[in-house]
């Protein structure tokens, strides 16, 4: 069933304008998004379709461009709204980092961190780069890697350091399998971070370890 088959208080843009946002499910919040579906497939379906492909709006968010080209019916219009959607929402989680200091609220910076690591195929080591007060200065991804391992270059850590005057970092990575818990190569690799850094009176306050739903933090299990 179309849209326009809908008796008018059931259609989403009808619904939102009278009852509000909170009262739309979240396949009719996206089908106001995506407004047409294609032949055979009403806009609702494909709405619940992509929620099912993606498992719902936390993985639309971490979604790219690329992710959206395999969904038929997705052209290159639907395509730019559902990722400039999404970064709108990566955006908005950035800005209070860059305002305050980004422990202030922890819960954030791993929303934020998830957001660009989860879902990813190849493992992908980044940096939180920090000023002294701890406001986000920037965010870099510094080193890609294959499904299992990333070659990490300390000397790399802390030259992007000194050319961003960092006072302090936050490090990232995912782990494509899925789970977050923390290896041995990768206590092994913050501490030498950590040594590093200190030469430049940077600190570490924290690595994140990205699987899928989940961040291990290194600073909340006493690891740094």
């Amino acid at each position: 069933m179309s849209l326009k088959d809908l008796p008018s208080a059931m259609r989403p843009r009808e619904k939102l304008l009278a009852q509000g946002p909170a009262a739309l499910a979240d396949a009719e919040l996206l089908a106001l998004l995506l407004r047409t579906g294609i032949q055979g497939k009403g806009v609702l379906v494909m709405a619940d379709e992509l929620l099912t492909t993606f498992q719902g709006f936390g993985g639309l968010l971490q979604a790219r461009s690329d992710d959206f080209k395999r969904i038929k019916g997705l052209g290159p219009a639907k395509r730019a709204e559902l990722v400039a959607v999404m970064e709108m929402a990566r955006r908005a989680l950035l800005q209070p980092l860059q305002r305050g200091p980004v422990f202030d609220n922890p819960g954030r910076v791993k929303d934020f961190v998830s957001l660009h690591l989860a879902r990813r195929e190849q493992e992908v080591f980044a940096v939180l780069f920090l000023d002294s007060q701890h406001r986000l200065i920037e965010w870099r991804e510094l080193f890609q890697g294959s499904l299992t391992q990333t070659s990490v270059y300390p000397r790399e850590v802390l030259r992007q350091c000194m050319d961003l005057n960092a006072g302090a970092v936050i490090l990232a990575h995912n782990h494509p399998s899925g789970l977050a818990e923390p290896s041995r190569a990768d206590e092994f690799l913050t501490q030498s971070l950590k040594s590093t850094l200190q030469l430049v009176d940077v600190r570490v306050l924290d690595h994140l370890v990205v699987g899928a739903g989940q961040v291990v933090s290194f600073a909340e299990r006493g690891l740094l």
